[in-house]
């Protein structure tokens, strides 16, 4: 069975073993922090180990993570320097895997942030909300039953000066029960049509016929509405920037992929578990 290269987190997990004091001057990314057996590990080599880390180091502190990473590559080329004979299949496979990555990830960079001005999110967010109608949000509470008859005297207890909250609680059959019907706010497209149709029509403190839906009966109260404002785009620069992202390198693959001769193998008889078949690496 083939063994993963060891990783960064692998490594890294142990980095409470100690801190050190280090020199106060200002490196460069070609500043030598270790030489094994010959072999430079400069800070640049640092620096993209840390680039790659996941968020939750970020809470490590500096010099914790500093010896951890220094201690990780100098552990990595003592053991490449103590390989012998040629590379193992799956090693080989992983290299050119690992390249291949890096490399399109180096690329893919450059493509998702090219002409990401302030300009063109301007753009995209007038394109996006400019035009777009205000929306009316609702915010209205129902008792859920099984038959019409059920929901029919629901309406007359109610009309009696019954609270519907605690009928609600009492007698729903909806997940919202428990909590006196209440269903909080939302805007068309989120119930079925019947549903909201039947809210829209409501005034404010209102409380609805029986309405059928493929859930069953129900007897609905109109509590609020108020008209839902368009964000700004500061609170939506982070959704158009990264659809703009996604635009920009879907896109660019379209373009590589009819300007490149791809063929891929015709797979229909091959069965997918294949893709588990990690022993295969073996052979």
């Amino acid at each position: 069975m083939f063994r993963p290269l060891l990783s960064t987190a692998a490594f890294v997990t142990g980095l409470a073993l100690g801190t050190q004091a280090f020199a106060q001057d200002t490196p460069s990314a070609d500043t030598v922090m270790a030489t094994v057996g010959g072999t430079d590990i400069t800070l640049g080599h640092m620096l993209a180990v840390r680039a790659a880390l996941p968020a939750q180091y970020d809470q490590v502190p500096p010099e914790v993570l500093f010896k951890g990473v220094l201690d990780q590559l100098i552990q990595q080329e003592l053991l490449s320097q103590a390989h012998e004979g040629e590379m193992s299949r799956a090693a080989a496979l992983q290299l050119e895997n690992e390249r291949r990555a890096v490399l399109a990830a180096d690329v893919a960079e450059d493509v998702v942030n090219a002409d990401m001005t302030e300009e063109r999110l301007q753009a995209a967010y007038e394109a996006q909300y400019a035009g777009a109608e205000e929306e009316t949000e609702y915010k209205a509470a129902h008792i859920l039953v099984e038959t019409e008859e059920a929901a029919q005297e629901l309406v007359s207890e109610l009309e009696g000066g019954a609270n519907f909250a605690e009928l609600a609680k009492e007698r729903s059959i909806g997940p919202s029960g428990p909590s006196g019907g209440d269903l909080g706010w939302f805007g068309d497209g989120v119930m079925v049509p019947e549903f909201f149709a039947a809210v829209a029509a409501l005034e404010v403190g209102a409380v609805s016929a029986p309405v059928q839906t493929q859930f069953g009966w129900h007897v609905i109260k109109l509590n609020e509405t108020r008209v839902k404002e368009r964000p700004t785009l500061d609170a939506v620069r982070d959704e158009l920037t990264n659809t703009l992202r996604q635009e920009a390198f879907d896109a660019y693959i379209a373009e590589r992929e009819a300007a490149t001769d791809v063929t891929r193998t015709d797979t229909s008889t091959m069965d997918p578990a294949v893709i588990n078949q990690t022993n295969l690496l073996e052979n």
